[in-house]
């Protein structure tokens, strides 16, 4: 969930978005910026940050070195999220999807007269979350844009959206950053580069993500899950243990996590040219975490101690012994 109302004066792009922002700086002073922007990428890599940084440099009054000023009156608005010509939509509170009223909500938006300055903008993140009635509710506002408003999808999965919507954007495909890209990043958070590398480690590749581990203090219950995991397949440790460490996590990150540790053994059992019908427990396993990401991703919402339960059940009967 995006906190609206503690944002920084200036709003930023990730250090690796310099390509594309000066792309989408260059459209705005040409005036030449699509209504409608998709910004894709793989998941915890600063997306929300380009959207953030995009939209409050199109409300600001006075930009300024290519992003919005931090000082006039609609930055100070938007700062602590009493923007009246500013919406960031995403699933409300326990749900997963961004339901048709929200949408509808937003379009009736859309169509009145900016308030603060000469446009509205409005972001969607996870676009990929609007269900099937949400998602046909915005096509109109896509094929008739109102004036001055700006619609700004953020997409994890491009996959995941209608191709009605995708055709009626301007896609923008963020690459990952490298790891080089995103220990620098993290070395600057945390003053120690060895730990933003035991981070991006930690986070699976994911800058946003590791991020989020150092500033919950998550590092320590993350750290053992993967010794925990093994006590399953030695016998030596129970499912509700387990499944009360992860539970400290998401269930998003919780899954992550454990399809982590099965990626590393299947990388060890190759290493070792041990793969064998072990390993390919381990590929089942792998393939029923990513089943299970990608159903909450299209919005499932399972009771998360039964669903690691259960995973962590499988995990034992199939690998215990080994």
């Amino acid at each position: 969930m995006i906190d609206l109302t503690e944002l920084p004066a200036i709003s930023v792009p990730m250090p690796w978005q310099t390509q594309a922002w000066q792309q989408l700086h260059q459209q705005i002073q040409s005036d030449q910026l699509p209504h409608a922007i998709l910004i894709a990428g793989m998941a915890e890599t600063g997306k929300n940050r380009m959207a953030m940084a995009l939209a409050r440099l199109l409300l600001c009054h006075t930009p300024q070195a290519g992003h919005n000023c931090g000082n006039c009156h609609a930055c100070q608005m938007s700062k602590v999220g009493s923007h009246g010509d500013f919406r960031w939509l995403e699933p409300e509170g326990k749900s997963r999807v961004i339901k048709v009223d929200q949408i509808r909500e937003v379009v009736n938006f859309g169509t009145k007269t900016a308030s603060l300055g000469q446009r509205k903008v409005i972001v969607f993140s996870p676009a990929e979350n609007m269900n099937a009635n949400a998602a046909n509710a915005l096509l109109k506002s896509l094929e008739e844009p109102a004036r001055d408003t700006y619609l700004i999808l953020v997409s994890h999965r491009l996959h995941g959206l209608p191709a009605t919507i995708r055709s009626r954007c301007q896609q923008m495909r963020l690459p990952p950053p490298t790891q080089t890209q995103s220990i620098d990043w993290l070395e600057q958070l945390t003053g120690n580069r060895q730990e933003g590398e035991q981070l991006l480690d930690l986070a699976v590749g994911r800058p946003m993500m590791a991020e989020t581990i150092y500033r919950a203090g998550d590092i320590d219950a993350i750290r053992a899950i993967p010794a925990a995991l093994e006590t399953l397949k030695t016998q030596r440790g129970s499912v509700p243990k387990v499944a009360a460490l992860l539970g400290q996590l998401s269930i998003e990150d919780a899954l992550a996590q454990c399809g982590v540790y099965l990626q590393r053994s299947i990388s060890v059992a190759a290493e070792n040219s041990q793969m064998n019908q072990q390993s390919r427990k381990l590929f089942v396993l792998l393939d029923e975490v990513n089943r299970m990401q990608s159903a909450l991703v299209s919005g499932a919402n399972p009771n998360p101690q039964l669903l690691l339960e259960s995973l962590l059940a499988r995990v034992q009967k199939n690998l215990g012994g080994s």
